[in-house]
């Protein structure tokens, strides 16, 4: 093989299709049953009328792939790497080997502790997201997020389009793993973030003015309804956080408590929601695991979601022949992680002597910066930021 791609999600199946147009003999590894990574469970309005299906896109991109003879190998975990004269990738299938490898894991969810967390029916919301969109099976009747944030807007859309009744979404209890994520000042000005997606115009021009003032922010936030703001028919209650998930051999209901602006449990305000399952919103992380069976350094950047391995714009890294794209990169949307998948196979092409395709693979850099731009949903702050750090990193390096 010329090329061993890890992840058949949208950067990996780009990756793929851009490489086997070049000539390149492609094999893809991914461990799920089907291809498409989180595509499979995603189904939104992206504006009236007009719906990003991540279904029919990974079927697309896949029977594409699956035209320019690239061999795709499913149910099939990867548990080591080497670098010899070639690389080596260790399955549960067999040995494979290639000259260049590409490293498209994605992300992985982030979970918050919270007594009771461990009961049947509490579960990602990320779990909850596949069990509706890809195996058409509700999580449950009624149920709460727990987590606010770009991802739990995203897929409670979801899945109160499946029919699930959300009873509203709340905060975590502050503890040691929760940080920003329980406090309402600092969930407040991620929600602004997130005005535009608003159904009702009175929230996006609300918003829009909110993020601008410093003032406007503390008195909204001080003034915020005791029940919270609807979207969707669904409350989103910024100063009340869940602190006990109740049941015996599953969950039953959870316990309420009122918060302080500051985040502090104001005392005999707990009360009780009836609901038979949980959904915990801790947001995403690049999933990072095998980059550290490599030399590839990982470089700490918070806009980009943790952990990142060190690469450049065209998706190479310090180590030859090893290439990365999607989230493992960074945390953003399958559109981004689709183009900077169509650089991933490019710079490969590039690096196999192709040297034809090296216009096309600046108008493809380019083209993921116009997609990061018009991006619906940006999961942190600053990413355009984050970016430009670790590119001016990697050219400081070479």
């Amino acid at each position: 093989m010329d090329l061993i791609i890890i992840g058949a999600g949208p950067a990996g199946l780009a990756a793929s299709i851009a490489a086997a147009k070049n000539g390149l003999r492609v094999l893809i590894v991914d461990e799920f049953m089907k291809p498409g990574g989180r595509l499979l469970g995603q189904l939104h309005e992206e504006k009236k009328n007009v719906w990003w299906n991540g279904i029919e896109e990974a079927h697309t991109l896949h029977t594409e792939a699956i035209s320019l003879g690239v061999e795709i190998r499913l149910q099939t975990s990867v548990y080591h790497l080497e670098k010899q004269s070639s690389w080596c990738v260790h399955t549960t299938k067999g040995t494979f080997s290639s000259k260049a490898l590409l490293l498209a894991t994605g992300a992985i969810e982030k979970s918050f502790p919270i007594p009771g967390w461990t009961l049947p029916g509490v579960m990602s919301i990320g779990a909850a997201q596949v069990m509706t969109n890809v195996h058409h099976v509700k999580p449950g009747h009624k149920g709460v997020i727990i987590g606010i944030n770009a991802l739990s807007f995203a897929i409670a859309r979801e899945l109160i389009l499946c029919g699930v009744d959300i009873a509203g979404f709340y905060l975590p209890p502050t503890n040691v793993f929760t940080k920003s994520d329980a406090q309402p000042r600092d969930v407040f000005k991620q929600m602004l973030r997130l005005a535009h997606l608003a159904p009702s115009p009175f929230f996006k021009i609300g918003g829009a003015l909110a993020r601008k003032s410093t003032f406007i922010q503390k008195q909204s936030l001080r003034y915020y309804p005791k029940n919270g703001f609807q979207v969707w028919g669904v409350p989103i209650h910024l100063k009340k956080a869940v602190t006990d998930i109740i049941g015996d051999s599953t969950v039953t209901a959870v316990s309420i408590a009122s918060l302080t602006q500051e985040g502090e449990i104001i005392p005999g305000s707990e009360t009780e929601q009836q609901v038979d399952f949980v959904a915990i919103a801790g947001g995403l992380t690049p999933l990072t695991e095998l980059i550290g069976l490599t030399t590839c350094p990982l470089r700490e950047i918070a806009s980009l979601g943790g952990a990142v391995p060190e690469h450049a714009e065209d998706m190479t890294t310090p180590v030859p022949h090893l290439y990365v794209a999607g989230n493992i990169t960074g945390i953003e949307s399958a559109k981004v992680a689709k183009a900077q998948g169509h650089v991933a196979g490019l710079s490969v092409a590039r690096h196999s002597f192709k040297k034809y395709v090296c216009t096309a693979l600046q108008q493809a850099m380019a083209q993921v910066q116009t997609t990061r731009a018009q991006a619906l949903i940006q999961f942190h702050p600053n990413v355009k930021n984050g970016r430009q750090q670790l590119y001016k990193l990697a050219c400081e390096q070479t």
